[in-house]
């Protein structure tokens, strides 16, 4: 198992920060004082250390169809390795709902990680009890053992403190390097700091600077988009962003309540009835501050959603007509007004990306985006894979691993898996 590990590792720690940091310029211009203890900050040799990963990934027939977020680890993990520390890694893989659900076993992953690391990657049978603890003691420094779906145990959800101790037993020093699961008061994520010194990974460090940067120091112009198919997903986040951006774009769904509430037809397009008033006192605070909430002017539309849907572009939505993109028309003038961006943010798809006729929309702002001389931050999930889908990671500062920590960050709040790390005073 050492054999070769130093020149592999080093390979891979530069492949991997490639992957990380793929706009270093603008990471480093994007950088933030953040007062939180990170995995430098502590001593790691000899130790047994717990980190925290999200390897929650998508699988079909039991094969990985993407593993974004275990690469997105490696940084961590490698820094773990090269310090020679024992490591034991756990995560969470679906919702199992606290039964064992072999389908959601962290087996393929543990493969994976063998091969993207080139060392043997050990998987516990359980998370807790007698041959887990045997496991873990008979590690030797240097080498890793991934825990079973932490999910497998209902304690996990319920941050049962028992359960968390049980875990923190395991090791001497715990790494969060979970962003995607920040936002959960779980066992694993928050339970475990009451028993651990607690420190954040490379990747929780990186999310946390850009995000701190976009509430408290954004670089003007700072411009904001928001897409998907809810107003009520966004609402917390439009409300806390007038507050700081120049700027809000809005497409995707959400943007049709938006525009009945200006008393435009909309058609069939998505409509949440109940926040047409919260649509329309948005609008006005806006216009109160000053601020300007750009909407759609034109659109593609179909009868229905689907590939073979025959489309229109139009700038009044037909009766029965779906508008599922936004039209050209509206691309340029979002991109006339995006030019100047210092910062821009990006949460929520502007159309039906997964089907091409309506994926337009979202791919020409992010290509025109990513040509932008700016901090560019793009929320997860399915913007993260909207992003991803049109080959353009690498024109963006950084793309968020967590869809809902990302929201929950952007609307101000305080996540749980953040607020337990260690401060560089403590």
């Amino acid at each position: 198992m050492h054999l070769c590990r130093k020149t592999t590792l080093t390979f891979l720690v530069l492949v991997s920060s490639i992957f990380l940091f793929s706009d270093s310029a603008q990471a480093r211009r994007g950088k933030t004082t953040f007062s939180k203890m990170t995995i430098e900050d502590v001593g790691l040799s000899g130790k047994t250390v717990l980190i925290r990963v999200d390897f929650n990934v998508p699988l079909k027939d039991g094969v990985i169809t993407d593993d974004t977020r275990i690469r997105a680890a490696l940084p961590t993990i490698q820094y773990a390795l090269e310090q020679g520390a024992k490591i034991v890694l756990t995560s969470h893989l679906g919702r199992p709902k606290g039964e064992v659900v072999p389908e959601l076993s962290l087996a393929p992953i543990a493969r994976r990680l063998s091969e993207l690391l080139g060392i043997n990657v050990g998987i516990a049978p359980d998370c807790i009890g007698n041959e887990v603890e045997s496991m873990v003691s008979n590690l030797r420094e240097s080498e890793i053992l991934l825990l079973e779906n932490i999910r497998f145990h209902s304690e996990e959800t319920e941050n049962d403190p028992v359960f968390a101790r049980s875990i923190a037993s395991l090791a001497d020093v715990f790494v969060n390097d979970a962003f995607g699961s920040s936002h959960r008061a779980h066992a694993s994520v928050v339970g475990v700091a009451d028993y651990l010194p607690t420190v954040s990974g490379y990747l929780l460090d990186k999310e946390i600077t850009y995000f701190e940067q976009i509430l408290n120091a954004p670089e003007h112009p700072f411009y904001a988009i928001l897409g998907g198919a809810k107003v009520s997903d966004k609402i917390a986040v439009i409300e806390n962003l007038l507050n700081l951006a120049d700027k809000i774009f809005i497409g995707g769904g959400m943007a049709y309540t938006f525009l009945a509430a200006q008393g435009i037809e909309i058609g069939n397009s998505k409509l949440e009835e109940d926040k047409i008033e919260l649509a329309r006192g948005l609008l006005a605070k806006a216009a109160e501050m000053g601020k300007e909430i750009i909407l759609p002017i034109d659109h593609i539309v179909a009868e229905e959603i689907s590939e073979d849907a025959e489309v229109q572009i139009v700038t009044e939505i037909p009766e029965g007509m779906i508008a599922l993109d936004i039209g050209p028309q509206t691309r340029e003038l979002f991109k006339e007004a995006l030019g100047d961006a210092g910062m821009v943010v990006w949460n929520g798809p502007l159309g039906f990306f997964e089907i091409d006729a309506f994926s337009h929309g979202s791919r020409d702002i992010a290509e025109f985006i990513a040509s932008l001389d700016a901090i560019k931050v793009v929320g997860g999930g399915d913007t993260a894979s909207c992003i991803e889908s049109f080959g353009l990671i690498d024109g963006f500062s950084h793309i968020s691993t967590g869809g809902g920590a990302s929201l929950e960050y952007l609307e101000g709040k305080i996540l749980p898996g953040v607020s337990i790390i260690n401060t560089q005073s403590d």
